[in-house]
């Protein structure tokens, strides 16, 4: 039995005061009072447990402004043009003299069924980095090309240690071509010891 058919019992069929219920039940008074007034309005009905869910929201945007999003929604997307919820909220603001946060926006087209859910991204755990278990296991070469302050350019030519990113070698020179990777990779064996393998994609002139 429920604490509210309990207490409306107490006080509308044995004849307790608000008072010694509101004690005996642990309530307050004015719950007592209300329960006895519900039950008296409404009958059985007052016995069911009641939501407190709010009947109304105060946060919620006018059915008008709504259907405006959907409109600008409609339009932009017609047009091809980018119709998401940043974008919409500044027409909202600019044209219509509106400003609505862009979570109302993207709930909004949610609720209207206009987002397609993306596919679940992997989880970052889900990624395995590359890299060597043992150093001199792996070597990678590459270059890039670098703008310098005279408005020329050079390429800077890097051989890392795929173990522990280590940068073995860096030399900037005009032009990276296939003698250069060659010296550059024998002065770093020099120092460092022959890789077990090497992997890059340059093709040097």
């Amino acid at each position: 039995m429920s604490k509210a058919r309990l207490v409306i019992t107490a006080v509308v069929v044995e004849g307790r005061s608000a008072s010694e219920v509101a004690l005996c039940y642990r309530v307050s008074r004015s719950w007592v009072y209300e329960l006895v007034a519900r039950y008296q309005a409404e009958g059985d009905a007052a016995f069911e447990p009641r939501s407190r869910r709010p009947k109304t929201s105060p946060t919620a945007i006018p059915q008008a402004t709504v259907e405006l999003i959907v409109e600008l929604r409609r339009q932009l997307s017609a047009q091809g043009l980018d119709a998401g919820a940043d974008t919409i909220g500044w027409h909202l603001e600019h044209h219509h003299q509106l400003r609505v946060a862009r979570a109302t926006i993207d709930r909004t087209l949610r609720r209207q069924g206009l987002v397609t859910p993306a596919p679940q991204k992997r989880p970052r755990s889900s990624y395995v980095r590359f890299e060597a278990d043992q150093p001199n296991e792996t070597w990678q070469a590459d270059f890039t090309h670098y703008p310098l302050t005279t408005g020329e350019g050079c390429e800077i030519l890097c051989w890392l240690d795929d173990h522990a990113r280590h940068a073995l070698s860096v030399t900037a020179h005009d032009r990276v071509t296939g003698p250069i990777v060659l010296a550059t990779f024998r002065a770093a064996a020099a120092e460092h010891g022959l890789p077990a393998s090497t992997l890059t994609d340059i093709q040097a002139g």
